[in-house]
């Protein structure tokens, strides 16, 4: 099983990481804003459902690919760190998005719940961040790989109901604000940018 501190830190890392400004939060933001909390939880729970896809989908072919070979776990890691880096510049260089430019539109709840699963089955880069992200903290002396992508994706997962759920029912007040604030933005995204810089290298660096 993988270490406490090791677990406690991933889920920190994956808690900055749903702060990080991006269209599912802001889209969360935008619905509890214009159409209550209830709209973004549900828009919430329909994100988690398509992570959970991600997550067995990534959880099954990672640890084939990881125990197939040493060129393989060593390609994966290079692919891995280089998507991490060009994740770190893209946060660093994001712009801030104001609330006008966040598009709203009224769904109903089972709309909303669908519109979320969509938006994350849809979305390439999930799997391609879990299999950047997810190596890096998981460790055949641990057990079973396929177990430990599937633990990590559930605090993954975890992390993202209680940043979102947080963000749809602060929305009304301190959403508007963040939204509006460059400042506030600017200054997830650059830590975001650092976070993805330090998990590239330490990616680079590890050792089957």
């Amino acid at each position: 099983m993988i270490d406490s501190h090791l677990l406690l830190t991933f889920f920190l890392m994956s808690v900055i990481l749903a702060l990080s400004p991006g269209p599912d939060n802001l889209f969360v933001m935008a619905q509890s804003a214009q159409n209550g909390r209830i709209a973004g939880i549900v828009v919430t729970l329909g994100l988690a459902s398509g992570l959970m896809v991600h997550t067995i989908a990534v959880a099954v072919g990672l640890a084939a690919f990881v125990h197939s070979s040493a060129l393989a776990f060593t390609i994966l890691k290079y692919i891995g760190a280089a998507y991490l880096l060009y994740l770190a510049w893209q946060a660093f260089r994001a712009s801030a998005v104001t609330r006008q430019q966040v598009l709203v539109t009224v769904l109903s709840r089972g709309n909303l719940y669908r519109r979320g699963i969509i938006m994350n089955l849809t979305n390439p880069k999930v799997s391609l961040f879990f299999m950047a992200f997810l190596p890096q903290f998981a460790n055949p002396r641990y057990g079973s790989m396929t177990a430990q992508f599937v633990l990590l994706g559930a605090v993954f997962i975890m992390s993202t109901l209680l940043v979102f759920s947080i963000i749809s029912l602060l929305a009304g007040g301190f959403g508007d604000k963040f939204r509006n604030s460059s400042l506030a933005q600017k200054t997830v995204n650059r830590i975001a940018s650092l976070l993805f810089i330090g998990l590239a290298f330490k990616l680079a660096l590890s050792e089957r």
